[in-house]
C-alpha cells in the first residue's frame, strides 16, 4: 500500500524525494514524510498528501534520505503516525510498508527496556529494535533486528552513525532499486523511477540491499551474497504523467485503444491465437484475483467455457488461500493482477501447491512478486496511477478473450474459419473503442443529470454481468455513492426490493441472446418507478422504448461489446464524480495496489 522512496548521490536529496513521493502517492495519500542525512537526520513530516508536507519543509542539505507516502493501517492518520519513525535519540530512521504481526510483543520489551514511542503504529518498533542491537553496523544490526521480527515489510533504514549507507529489505512487499550512473533510487513500484532510470534491480523476499557510493551490495537474511541481473523497464516515463489530463484516470480511459493495439501485437494472425504460454489441456481451470480483476475473472470464466468448453471456477483470492482447496493435476489456476504484489492473490497462488496443479498468471507490471512463482501473461497496459483500474481491467478482457480463443483452437472446440472471424472482430476493438471516446460528451452530459443521485443500480446478464459489477465499483470507489450490481435475472430473487420511484438504474441491453430478456426487465422496473440508463448498441432502434436515457456503443460481437461497455461505465463513473467535486485519482481509504491484508 505505502509508498517508499529513498536516494543517494550526488544532488540534493530534498527534491529529488519530493518528486519520488508525488510519482507514488497513489499508493497512499494519509500523510506523508522525509528524513535527509546531513550531519545529523533531519526528519519532517505531515499529516495529508505530499503537498502539504513541501509546505511546511524548510530547505534541507544533504545528497541521501529516504521517504514515504501512508495509507493508514495501524493507526489513524496523523502527524505523529506518518513515517519515517525514528529511535530514541533520532540517530536512526526508518520507513516501512507492511504489517509487523509481533509488533505488541516488542512494543512491550522495549519499553521495558526504556525506549519511549511517539506513535500508534506497528512500525515505530523496527528503529527502537535497530537501536536497541546497535553494533556500530547498520546492515549487521538491520538483519538482527528482522530475525526478531515476524509479518511483512519492505523497509528502507538510515543512521547517523552509518551516514554514507541506505539499508533496505523486503518479505511479501515490493521494493526495487534504481540505478543510475551515479545516484541510486529506491522505490515501492518501477512506476516512481522511471524519470530517472529504467535500469532497475527488484529485490526478492528475504534479501537485504545496502547501498553507498560505491554502489550495491545484496545479501540474503543470512548473509549470502546475492547476484542479481539488472533488468531494464522498457515503460516510458511519460506514461506515469498526466500529460495535460485533469486526472490520470482521465488520460487512462483515453489510452485505452492503443492500450488494447498493445495487448493484442504479435499475439493474432492468420493463423489464429498465440500468447507465447503452453497451457496446459486442464480439466477446470480456477481463476483468484481480487476487487477489479475478479470481475475481469468472472468474464473469463463466460468466455473460456463458451470457446475452450472447460468448466472455470472463479475465486475471490482472499477467500481462496483460506478454505484449503481442492486442486489437482488436471487443474490450471490463473491469477489475475494489475500490479503483481496483491497480497491476497500472491498468497493464494503460493496456496496452491505445485505438485499438485500448474498455474499462471495475467498481470501488468514486469518483475513484479507475483511474476517470480508462475508463469507469466503480461497485458502491457504500462503503468496505471488512477487508483481506481480502468486500462488494467480492459486489458485483462482482452487477454481472456484471447486466452479463450487459443483454448477453443487447441481443444477443436473452434474451427478455423470461427478463429479467423473472430481474430478479426477482435482487431477492430481498438478502433471501436475509440469512437466511444469520440462521443464521450453524450456520457458527461448523461453524468452530469445524475451526479446529485444518492443510490444507484447497475444491471446486466450472461458476459455483461461482471461489467455491471464492475460500473458499480467504479461509481463507488471515486464518487462515494452507493452503487450495486447484480445480474437482471436475479431481479425477483431480492433486487427488486431497492426499486423505488426515481432511483437510477443502468441496465446493460447490447445485443446477445439475452436481449429480449433483458428488455422485460427493464419494463419490470420502469413499471416500479425507476429512471433507466441503458447501454446499447448504436444500430438499436427499440431500446429507446424501454429507457430514459441511452449510451450508445459500436455494433460488436457480443462477446466483445463489454469491453466496449467498460469504457462508458469508466466514463460515466469518471464524470459523476468530477461533477461531485471527488479526488478522483485518490480516493478515500483507497490506495492503488493492495500489498498487505
Amino acid at each position: 500500500m505505502c509508498g517508499i522512496v529513498g536516494y543517494l548521490g550526488s544532488s540534493s536529496a530534498q527534491p529529488v524525494l519530493f518528486d519520488l513521493l508525488k510519482r507514488l502517492e497513489y499508493r497512499g495519500y494519509d500523510s506523508a514524510g522525509i528524513a535527509i542525512m546531513n550531519e545529523s537526520i533531519n526528519v519532517f513530516k505531515t499529516k495529508g498528501s505530499v503537498d502539504d508536507l513541501i509546505s511546511v519543509t524548510p530547505d534541507l542539505k544533504g545528497c541521501s534520505g529516504i521517504g514515504h507516502t501512508r495509507w493508514a493501517t495501524h493507526g489513524k492518520a496523523s502527524s505523529e503516525n506518518a513515517h519515517p519513525h525514528c529511535c530514541d535519540t533520532d540517530k536512526i530512521a526508518v520507513v516501512h510498508n507492511g504489517i509487523i504481526e509481533n509488533y505488541i510483543e516488542l512494543r512491550e520489551k522495549l519499553i521495558n527496556s526504556g525506549h519511549e514511542f511517539r506513535s500508534e503504529t506497528d512500525t515505530e518498533v523496527l528503529p527502537h529494535l535497530i537501536e536497541e542491537h546497535y553494533n556500530n553496523d547498520l546492515e549487521s544490526t538491520v538483519r538482527h533486528a528482522l530475525s526478531m521480527v515476524r509479518g511483512s515489510y519492505a523497509l528502507a533504514a538510515i543512521s547517523s552513525n552509518d551516514p554514507d549507507k541506505i539499508v533496505v529489505a523486503r518479505k511479501d512487499s515490493p521494493l526495487v532499486l534504481g540505478l543510475g550512473e551515479t545516484d541510486f533510487f529506491i522505490a515501492s513500484d518501477v512506476s516512481g523511477i522511471l524519470k530517472y532510470t529504467k535500469n532497475v534491480i527488484f529485490l526478492n523476499d528475504g534479501e537485504i540491499a545496502v547501498i553507498s557510493h560505491d554502489g550495491v551490495k545484496i545479501t540474503t537474511l543470512s548473509g549470502k551474497t546475492v547476484d542479481k541481473n539488472i533488468e531494464t523497464i522498457e515503460w516510458d516515463a511519460k506514461s506515469a504523467e498526466k500529460s495535460g489530463y485533469a486526472h490520470f484516470m482521465l488520460k487512462e480511459i483515453f489510452e485505452q485503444p492503443n492500450v488494447i493495439r498493445e495487448t493484442f501485437s504479435g499475439r493474432m494472425s492468420s493463423e489464429g491465437v498465440n500468447l507465447e504460454v503452453a497451457v496446459p489441456d486442464a480439466r477446470r481451470i480456477i481463476i483468484t484475483a481480487c476487487g477489479t480483476s475478479y470481475h475481469a475473472g468472472l468474464f473469463g470464466r463466460y468466455v473460456i467455457e463458451r470457446f475452450a468448453r472447460i468448466p472455470v471456477n472463479v475465486e475471490i483470492a482472499s477467500e481462496f488461500r483460506y478454505i484449503n482447496p481442492i486442486v489437482d493435476s488436471n487443474d490450471l489456476v490463473i491469477a489475475i493482477t494489475q500490479s503483481g504484489e496483491t497480497a491476497d492473490t500472491f498468497a493464494a497462488v503460493r496456496e496452491v501447491n505445485l505438485e499438485k496443479s500448474q498455474k499462471f498468471s495475467i498481470v501488468n507490471v514486469p518483475g513484479s512478486s507475483i511474476t517470480r512463482e508462475s508463469n507469466n501473461i503480461f497485458t502491457r497496459a504500462g503503468p496505471e496511477i488512477g487508483v481506481a483500474a480502468t486500462k488494467s481491467f480492459t486489458s485483462q478482457l482482452a487477454v481472456l478473450l484471447l486466452l479463450a480463443v487459443q483454448l477453443g483452437r487447441v481443444r477443436k472446440k473452434m474451427s478455423t474459419a470461427c478463429v479467423n472471424d473472430f481474430v478479426y472482430e477482435l482487431k477492430q476493438i481498438s478502433g471501436k473503442i475509440q469512437q466511444v471516446l469520440n462521443e464521450a460528451h453524450h456520457t458527461k452530459e448523461c453524468a452530469q443529470v445524475f451526479a446529485d443521485s444518492d443510490q444507484f443500480l447497475f444491471m446486466g446478464r450472461g458476459a455483461n454481468y461482471p461489467i455491471a459489477l464492475e460500473g458499480a465499483l467504479k461509481l463507488k470507489e471515486i464518487s462515494y455513492i452507493k452503487a450495486e450490481g447484480f445480474p437482471a435475472g436475479e431481479l425477483k430473487h431480492g433486487p427488486l426490493a431497492l426499486i423505488y420511484d426515481g432511483i437510477p438504474v443502468v441496465a446493460i441491453a447490447t445485443e446477445g441472446v439475452a436481449y429480449e430478456k433483458m428488455l422485460g426487465n427493464i419494463k419490470e422496473i420502469k413499471a416500479r418507478g425507476a429512471i433507466v440508463i441503458g447501454i446499447a448498441n448504436e444500430s438499436d432502434t427499440e431500446i429507446k422504448k424501454y429507457v430514459d436515457r441511452v449510451l450508445r456503443i459500436p455494433d460488436a460481437n457480443p462477446w466483445i461489446s463489454p469491453l466496449l461497455s467498460s469504457v462508458v461505465l469508466q466514463l460515466f463513473a469518471y464524470y459523476v464524480a468530477d461533477c461531485r467535486g471527488c479526488e478522483i485519482d485518490k480516493p478515500r481509504n483507497l490506495a492503488k495496489s493492495v500489498t498487505v491484508e
